[in-house]
């Protein structure tokens, strides 16, 4: 049985991420904000603490356990640059702090694709958690999405004959591949294989590759 810690447990991906990993016999461990236990799917063990703060969870770390970091800022945009620093990049400090401590054996972490041409404090707050769980010397696992499309996550779809028509041309074709759209099952389903798969050294796994239709 896989031991995995997942921060950012009851939010828009942990939630249905914790019930794929359940459903094939993981031991899911959870860090929730007080009072949320009850959020959580059926089978995941909670641990209440301060996602900011690595001294209030890494004791509930499983030594040896996978770490998945999903906490961040709900649908970011260019005007939240402050929560950025303080809730995303804070967040990925104490994770990786805490996952050292504990003895953690692999480190997951969802952080967004680039280079691109907006976004620049996301992407800024994004590429120093990486540098973060680089320094760790954890096996680690960098996923890089860019708009993750589901429930309440939907208006990118107009984008969609948008992005097809500049996959065709020549000039716009590796952007629009690299900043492509994935759904939220398909970023589940990313995840999960991350878990099941950890690497030697830290792997970068891009918007081609999360939307891939199948995996070995």
């Amino acid at each position: 049985m896989r031991s995995v810690f997942v921060t950012g447990s009851t939010g828009y991906i942990g939630r249905p991420l914790i019930g794929a990993l359940l459903d094939r016999g993981d031991a899911v461990h959870a860090l929730v904000r007080p009072g949320s236990e009850h959020r959580l799917p059926a089978g995941a063990t909670p641990h209440a603490g301060d996602a900011l703060d690595a001294a209030t969870f890494a004791a509930a770390i499983p030594r040896g356990a996978t770490v998945v970091h999903l906490v961040g800022t709900p649908h970011p945009n260019p005007s939240k640059a402050a929560e950025f620093e303080r809730v995303d990049l804070q967040s990925i400090r104490a994770t990786t702090t805490a996952a050292r401590d504990a003895g953690a054996a692999h480190i997951v972490y969802v952080s967004v694709a680039h280079p691109a041409p907006m976004m620049r404090a996301y992407i800024a707050a994004r590429s120093a958690g990486e540098a973060l769980v680089r320094a760790t010397g954890i096996p680690s696992t960098i996923l890089r999405p860019w708009y993750v499309l589901g429930p309440g996550h939907t208006w990118p779809y107009v984008l969609v004959p948008i992005y097809a028509l500049l996959r065709v041309l020549p000039r716009t074709r590796d952007t629009a591949r690299r900043l492509g759209l994935v759904t939220r099952a398909q970023m589940v389903d990313a995840l999960a294989h991350a878990v099941a798969n950890p690497p030697a050294g830290v792997r970068i796994v891009e918007v081609p590759e999360i939307a891939a239709p199948s995996r070995s």
